[in-house]
């Protein structure tokens, strides 16, 4: 399995049809019974949703929406110091509100326009398959909960905060949804799940934890950075390696801390080629070829 599953609190339903949230014993929100049920209502909302159907509003509470406060203003003071520019100049494009939640279809009326992509929700872990599939269909799904109110700038899964804040901000530049694009594209090209694992691993050091050099400085570019209080002043302690395209599909990682490697380009059009390339081109035996090469080919 995806080692990036670990994130998400898995999500069952009953005989009886109740949904119920399973949150690990170290969740901030795990002792909470108001916050579980809470999750466990968002979360059989978004599983009552079928596509083309209007999308499932959240009635966001006043403690959920502070969250999102906190946690905006925050991120937006980060991205200004330690973002892209390709990513700063997308964010002010999108200009998602600060004062409350955004719905699904809010994110998607100001990012459809700029990229093509739109959300729609998704009650939890999404299959791989189907997760970046829907990329070629520039669909993104997205958890709408909101992490616990006890701590607004930590969360143990990925949440509304990283989905929207992180991704949606990466996705309104044309640049980086294009990537988007060929990995949906890649995904209809791919049968096993050797080539699949790998494209998600290349596609973790990339778009969710992709740093770039600029300016003379090391910045980032990928979602799960754009959107972690911690990890975004932290990045650039750690050991920064060159694009290689056949390590970032094989490197070992724990996702449960901050990355001590990470893969730096030199620029978003060396993204764009590298990266981007890859996945432009992938199939089920290119793992093997890209393993082949020498040392230090991308």
């Amino acid at each position: 399995m995806f080692t990036e599953a670990q994130l998400y609190s898995p999500v069952t339903t009953g005989a009886d049809g109740d949904v119920t949230v399973h949150l690990s014993d170290e969740h901030p929100g795990v002792h909470d019974p108001e916050y579980r049920v809470r999750r466990n209502a968002i979360a059989a909302l978004a599983l009552s949703y079928r596509p083309g159907e209007p999308v499932p509003h959240v009635d966001y509470t006043g403690e959920e929406q502070e969250v999102w406060r906190i946690v905006s203003a925050e991120l937006a003071r980060k991205r200004r110091r330690y973002a892209c520019a390709e990513v700063r100049a997308a964010a002010e494009r999108l200009a998602l509100p600060a004062d409350h939640i955004p719905q699904l279809d809010e994110v998607s009326a100001a990012l459809t326009p700029l990229t093509g992509f739109r959300y729609v929700p998704a009650a939890g872990l999404v299959p791989l398959r189907e997760f970046f599939g829907s990329f070629a269909d520039r669909i993104f799904h997205s958890t709408q909960y909101i992490r616990h109110h006890s701590a607004p700038l930590y969360t143990p899964e990925p949440d509304a905060v990283h989905e929207i804040l992180g991704h949606a901000n990466q996705l309104a530049s044309p640049r980086f949804a294009a990537i988007y694009s060929e990995v949906g594209a890649a995904v209809a090209r791919l049968e096993t799940d050797v080539a699949l694992k790998f494209l998600a691993d290349v596609f973790w050091f990339s778009m969710e934890f992709g740093v770039v050099r600029e300016e003379g400085e090391v910045r980032c570019y990928g979602a799960g950075l754009l959107s972690s209080y911690g990890e975004i002043e932290e990045f650039r302690a750690a050991e920064l390696r060159p694009l290689d395209i056949a390590e970032m599909g094989t490197v070992s990682y724990d996702i449960t801390h901050y990355q001590p490697v990470l893969y730096c380009a030199e620029s978003v059009a060396e993204i764009e080629d590298v990266v981007g390339g890859f996945f432009a081109e992938m199939d089920d035996e290119s793992p093997l070829r890209v393993a082949s090469r020498p040392t230090g080919s991308r």
